[in-house]
């Protein structure tokens, strides 16, 4: 099966005539192995599947998008790829749904850290092809999400982000306005923040593998 990504398949473990989908994307730098790494913890009727990113950082490592640093070592994400990103992501969805027998109406994307990010853009972007989303270590980053987002309909979108208060990569303070800008949106959401770093922590998986039960 020649798809536009490159990923890991756990197969639902209980098989129903269409299996929700629990889509995997990971941070800058890092490969499709990370975050799999506790697919087998994850619900069973779910396909787990954990993408690559399309950007090669060299051994074993990829990227999204670029992240840019000035002379004075700021940090720039590079917009115009990450929007090639996000497109890349939802026509995977797609191909996704058209070669297994996935239930397009319980896509769930769990992103980290770039991999949040995104996540986030293409559930607001394409909410017709996202139903949830767990976004881990990111934040809203409005620049990238389609042009006309707010013309569409998010009644049936379910948001769960959680940061870490030591965040040394991404402030906590950038986190912070997901909530209240998912709320003026009208999107039901939940953030959570814990006494961590940039990461993610067995307290941090219970609560977002309990919300995704609950759901």
């Amino acid at each position: 099966m020649n798809l536009s990504l490159e990923y890991l398949i756990r197969e639902p473990k209980i098989k129903l005539d269409k299996n929700p989908l629990l889509l995997l994307l990971h941070g800058y730098g890092s490969n499709e192995a990370d975050l799999f790494s506790f697919a087998s913890e994850l619900p069973e009727e779910y396909y787990v599947i954990s993408a690559r990113a399309p950007y090669d950082l060299q051994y074993g490592s990829y990227a999204w998008y670029a992240i840019n640093f000035d002379a004075n070592e700021n940090k720039f994400s590079d917009h115009e790829q990450a929007k090639l990103s996000r497109d890349l992501i939802a026509q995977f969805i797609e191909e996704l749904v058209a070669n297994y027998p996935i239930d397009k109406e319980q896509i769930t994307l769990l992103g980290f850290s770039q991999g949040a990010i995104l996540s986030q853009a293409i559930a607001l972007s394409h909410p017709d092809k996202v139903q949830k989303v767990i976004a881990l270590s990111g934040y809203i980053s409005e620049p990238i999400f389609e042009e006309n987002y707010k013309n569409n309909d998010f009644s049936n979108l379910k948001i769960f982000a959680t940061h870490g208060t030591v965040d040394q990569v991404i402030p906590v303070e950038w986190a912070r306005k997901t909530k209240s800008f998912l709320t003026n949106l009208g999107i039901e959401s939940v953030y959570n923040e814990y006494p961590i770093g940039h990461g993610v922590s067995p307290q941090v998986f219970n609560d977002f593998k309990n919300w995704l039960i609950q759901k």
